[in-house]
């Protein structure tokens, strides 16, 4: 009987040892990932086949400066073009360009807005030069032309206020009369037109397209 079952185990082990090696290896093959071929190529290899090929150094000095002058001049190209883009913009934008406009000024209803800001003349176009008098006025040596100076300002800006109000809700309902789908809040058409009202004339962006007096 112990001869029998020594017997049974070799040849178990036996089976084991000579049986068909691509069953054992299967499990292994599965999770082996093979290779790429190639040696992963470094950072700088790889910008540098994006950015082409890259131009031998110079032999002499000459050839370097020559090359420097090269590369300034393109510089200058680039910056004049890039001025020349910008003075459009800026031409279109001055001219009321719905395409060159800020988000904030875009829109019929804007456009409306300050049409009917540029019609008038109001005292809040005068709030810019009032306050370079103020500066001034508190770099002046006499306590009496500063009180006097300050007190005239300040019922200056009271008076712009009140303009500014009464403007606001004015635009307000006119907004609303003209275009009765749009969804127009007091505060935003009052807040843009005292904005608007309170710088130069010929500073405004985009410009007046009309004159004041016209109607709107």
């Amino acid at each position: 009987m112990r001869f029998l079952r020594r017997k049974d185990a070799e040849s178990a082990d036996a089976e084991i040892d000579t049986g068909d090696d691509t069953v054992l290896d299967e499990p292994r093959n599965k999770a082996h990932t093979p290779g790429k071929g190639r040696p992963t190529p470094k950072r700088r290899e790889a910008e540098g086949r994006r950015r082409g090929p890259v131009a031998p150094p110079p032999r002499t000095t000459r050839e370097a400066m020559k090359r420097a002058r090269g590369n300034k001049e393109e510089r200058k190209e680039l910056a004049a073009k890039r001025r020349e883009i910008r003075a459009k913009q800026r031409e279109r934008m001055m001219a009321g360009d719905e395409q060159y406009l800020m988000p904030r000024d875009r829109g019929p209803v804007k456009a409306y807005i300050r049409d009917l800001v540029d019609s008038k003349r109001n005292l809040l176009g005068l709030f810019m030069p009032l306050a370079i008098v103020i500066f001034v006025a508190l770099l002046s040596p006499s306590p009496e032309v500063q009180s006097l100076t300050t007190l005239v300002c300040l019922l200056m800006l009271l008076a712009m206020i009140f303009e500014g109000i009464l403007q606001g809700r004015r635009i307000t309902r006119l907004v609303r009369e003209k275009y009765p789908k749009e969804h127009v809040r007091g505060l935003s058409v009052g807040w843009y037109a005292f904005i608007r009202a309170s710088q130069i004339r010929k500073l405004r962006v985009p410009k007046p397209r009309v004159r004041p007096g016209a109607k709107v």
